[in-house]
C-alpha cells in the first residue's frame, strides 16, 4: 500500500483558512492591548495620588471608563485566543473539548466581572 500523493494525504483534514484568521486576531488584539495598556499606565501615572477617592473620581469619567472596558474585553479575548492555541497544540485529544469549555467559561466570567466592577464604579462614582 503506497502513501499516495501529497494532496491525497492531506485531503479531508480541514481547511487552513481559519488558522490565518486566528493568527490575525492574535496580532490585532496584541496591538490593541499595546495601545490600551500604554494609555492605562500613562493615565495612572498622571494621577496626583492613588487613594480610593482619586481613583474612583478618575474612573467615573466616561473618557476613562470606556477605554478601560475596551482594555478588559481586548485583554480577555487575547488571553482566550492564546490559551486556545496552547491547548490545541499540547493537550491530549480526550481533554481538549473540556479544556476549551473551561477556558471559555473562565474568560467570559472573569471579563464580565471586571466590566461590571468598572461600570459600577463609573456609574456610582466616589462615595
Amino acid at each position: 500500500m503506497g502513501t499516495g500523493t501529497g494532496i491525497g494525504r492531506v485531503r479531508g483534514l480541514g481547511s487552513a483558512k481559519s488558522g490565518a484568521h486566528h493568527w490575525w486576531m492574535q496580532r490585532v488584539t496584541a496591538a490593541g492591548n499595546l495601545l490600551l495598556v500604554v494609555w492605562f499606565v500613562l493615565s495612572i501615572v498622571r494621577l496626583p495620588s492613588l487613594d480610593y477617592r482619586t481613583v474612583t473620581l478618575w474612573l467615573s469619567s466616561p473618557f476613562v471608563a470606556v477605554p478601560l472596558v475596551l482594555l478588559v474585553i481586548n485583554t480577555f479575548y487575547h488571553f482566550r485566543l492564546g490559551l486556545q492555541v496552547v491547548l490545541e497544540d499540547y493537550q491530549k485529544e480526550s481533554s481538549k473539548v473540556a479544556g476549551l469549555i473551561a477556558i471559555n467559561f473562565f474568560t467570559i466570567g472573569a471579563g464580565a466581572l471586571a466590566i461590571f466592577s468598572i461600570l459600577k464604579i463609573a456609574f456610582a462614582g466616589a462615595r
